[in-house]
């Protein structure tokens, strides 16, 4: 839990509050935007919440904080029966973040029982998620975000899904590892993209063209205000990603789900004039 005596001096009066052990993931600026901002390398409280959805987008934040670095006196009972929250159709975005995935946001794809990257195994999610009928599928974007997929596959009995290229020791157990540069339809409406550069095997996922989840290669800038990469955490090949980004232009979707930045919901042909800006951002960035 947070700790009063670690609060940062960039918080607000109020209840809720960031204490030092802040990695910065942004999960809690994703959860709270009105509520939590950052510094350089931590987050703080810019706004202490002023109404019933503000306070419990807060809650959310405290719960899927992977470090457990919110605090608050009220604490945030109220917003556990509300993860996973639904974001459109079938499609929930979990909570409850992993520091050993940075804090990376996974996703739930409830008629199809699909985890997409994988959360905090928690007891309440866990419960959760099994009166949804549980977890069938693991799709992993990326090595980086895999985080407690042991456990949900030792509970649940599913199956798991990770590009060959990204295969590691704590990876090499998962049951479905395809490889190559084409795309994969894995069923009806869910297509697996490789889309190398974050990582060599790094993939996106395409579901019902409408709903993209990115991993770590394409979230929404606010700043920029168009999508972007993240350059300072490209671990593989930025000229690859920069192919890999220009492949999307193929593809018709609506969201942009990422595991670390911020989601976007634009009409479709936003969506691509955006996604072209990303593109001549990232050549700018050679």
């Amino acid at each position: 839990m947070a700790e009063l005596a670690l609060r940062l001096p960039e918080n607000v009066e109020g209840d809720f509050y960031v204490d030092s052990t802040c990695i910065d993931c942004d999960a809690c600026r994703a959860f709270a935007p009105t509520v939590f901002s950052d510094t350089a390398d931590q987050s703080f409280v810019f706004h202490q919440p002023e109404t019933g959805e503000e306070l419990l987008a807060a809650q959310k934040a405290l719960i899927t904080c992977p470090t457990s670095s919110i605090g608050s006196s009220t604490g945030a009972r109220a917003a556990v029966d509300t993860l996973p929250e639904l974001i459109a159709e079938d499609v929930y975005r979990c909570g409850y973040a992993s520091e050993s995935s940075f804090g990376a946001i996974s996703y739930f794809l409830r008629d199809r029982n699909i985890l997409v990257d994988s959360p905090r195994f928690a007891g309440p999610l866990v419960k959760k998620l099994a009166a949804m009928n549980g977890v069938r599928r693991m799709l992993m974007t990326h090595q980086d975000d895999v985080a407690d997929h042991a456990k949900f596959h030792e509970r649940f009995g599913c199956e798991r899904v990770l590009h060959r290229d990204d295969v590691r020791a704590h990876t090499a157990m998962m049951e479905i590892q395809p490889e190559g540069s084409d795309p994969i339809e894995l069923e009806p409406d869910l297509l697996m993209v490789p889309t190398p550069g974050h990582t060599r095997g790094h993939v996106v996922f395409l579901y019902k063209n409408r709903f993209l989840f990115t991993g770590d290669h394409l979230a929404w800038s606010p700043q920029r205000g168009h999508l972007y990469a993240f350059r300072s955490a490209c671990w593989y090949s930025w000229p690859q990603q920069i192919l890999s980004m220009s492949r999307l232009l193929d593809y018709t979707f609506e969201y942009v789900l990422p595991g670390h930045g911020r989601p976007i919901h634009l009409p479709p042909d936003e969506m691509r004039a955006s996604l072209e800006q990303c593109i001549d951002w990232m050549n700018s960035k050679r």
